[in-house]
């Protein structure tokens, strides 16, 4: 293993590495017997090691390649995690011309029912929990921010168009466009988020969450003045960089600021996809903080990843294999919950889209892009389990899109109090 716990990631844990550090609460045999259940009636052939074939018999489904019997004892002994940690062993693949996501969206799509009603029952038994160490609170959410963002900004380089827009691109209906359309598709998504916030010349803008600087300076460039706040060292130091080469630093100012730690009020805050490395327990600091900063009738633009109220209710406090190896500490909320939330801090929700299907095409993008520049990653350092675990991270994510499991929304929001 080269993967380094410092670069943002743990060690990717091999069949030997990985003795149960409590008795599986499924044995090999009965994840066999579950998977065959569940890919009944999917459009999809799952090829175990012994060359039977369980699910679809026709030609043309998506096949998953299972080439490791040990594959079904790593799954009994964690669903949510054994998985992902599966294919970061090489312990089961994408059949030959199957796409990831193609395997992965038939599962994502009956999600809620992969696992019989029996042992949901004992879902908050067997299933790990967050651990207290990976809580938001100031200190925490540093670090949690650090293991990703942090990372390293060639990688995210790697494969990101060149506004380094590492959210839902807006592509208007036209799904087709290729890597080459998807800065003109971010730069429309900024723009509606800037509209949803009533951002106008000389505007004092609040950005919660900076990323790599583009929303800021698209802000700038409409005459509005921006503060930019973000947790990552790396984020902060390539997005004043940025800054400084477009010339716009009189007008933007890029901090590493926690947004517990804002003062001063503003005409408008944006904040794009930030909200879900809140964490539950701390979405009232947020909404206050946002709320805080605006003038009673200012306006918040808001773009949330979000899920089904009741999935979200039922795996709020499990411990899934994003949480282990890509963003730790997080929970996607519901419409419902940031609804809750707003309303409890004096915003009210007023304009809004769905972006989902375009995260779905925003994704594959990435992903596409990110495999043919697999070499350049290597030379950086990283090895091919750090390669297998950002493959499945973006086909994982996808199929959640395409599934319908996950949504993303833009949203204005008003201060009314």
């Amino acid at each position: 293993m080269t993967l380094d716990v410092a670069r943002g990631l743990p060690p990717a844990p091999t069949p030997s590495e990985m003795p149960p550090a409590r008795r599986a609460p499924l044995h090999g045999a009965a994840v066999r017997a579950l998977l065959r259940r569940v890919v009944r009636g999917m459009p999809l052939q799952v090829r175990l090691p012994d060359g039977s074939v369980l699910g679809a018999a026709e030609v043309g489904v998506p096949v998953m390649e299972i080439v490791d019997w040990r594959f079904f004892d790593r799954v009994g002994r964690d669903l949510k995690i054994g998985v992902g940690e599966g294919f970061m062993a090489g312990e089961w693949r994408a059949g030959p011309d199957t796409d990831l996501a193609d395997v992965l969206t038939p599962f994502a799509e009956r999600l809620t029912d992969i696992v019989p009603g029996w042992l949901r029952k004992f879902r908050t038994v067997v299933e790990p929990r967050h651990p207290r160490t990976e809580a938001n609170d100031p200190a925490g959410a540093r670090v949690n921010v650090s293991r990703h963002y942090d990372l390293s900004n060639e990688v995210f380089a790697a494969f990101l168009d060149e506004t380094m827009s590492y959210s839902a691109a807006w592509f208007a209906g036209d799904r087709e466009v290729g890597f080459d359309g998807l800065a003109a598709a971010q730069e429309r998504k900024i723009d509606g988020i800037l509209e949803f916030a009533g951002v106008r010349p000389g505007a004092r803008l609040l950005e919660i969450g900076s990323g790599w600087g583009h929303l800021a300076m698209q802000a700038a460039r409409r005459g509005s003045f921006v503060h930019t706040i973000t947790l990552s060292r790396e984020q902060q130091s390539l997005a004043r960089e940025r800054v400084a080469a477009a010339g716009l630093s009189d007008r933007v100012l890029v901090e590493l600021r926690d947004y517990r730690e804002v003062e001063g009020t503003y005409d408008a805050v944006v904040s794009v996809e930030m909200i879900e490395a809140v964490g539950e327990e701390f979405w009232p600091a947020y909404f206050r903080a946002v709320s805080d900063a605006l003038e009673v009738g200012g306006r918040f633009g808001l773009q949330a990843i979000t899920m089904p109220h009741e999935r979200m209710l039922a795996s709020r406090h499990a411990y899934s294999w994003v949480h282990k190896y890509i963003f730790p500490g997080g929970l996607i909320p519901s419409l419902e919950a940031i609804s809750s939330q707003a309303r409890g801090a004096g915003l009210r929700i007023g304009p809004a889209r769905s972006l989902g299907p375009d995260y779905a095409h925003t994704l594959r993008l990435w992903r596409e892009r990110f495999m043919s520049r697999r070499a350049d990653v290597l030379a950086m350092g990283f090895d091919e389990t750090f390669v297998r675990v950002w493959e499945f991270y973006l086909a994982y994510s996808e199929a959640g899109f395409r599934s319908g499991h996950l949504d993303v929304w833009q949203l204005g929001l008003e201060k009314v109090r």
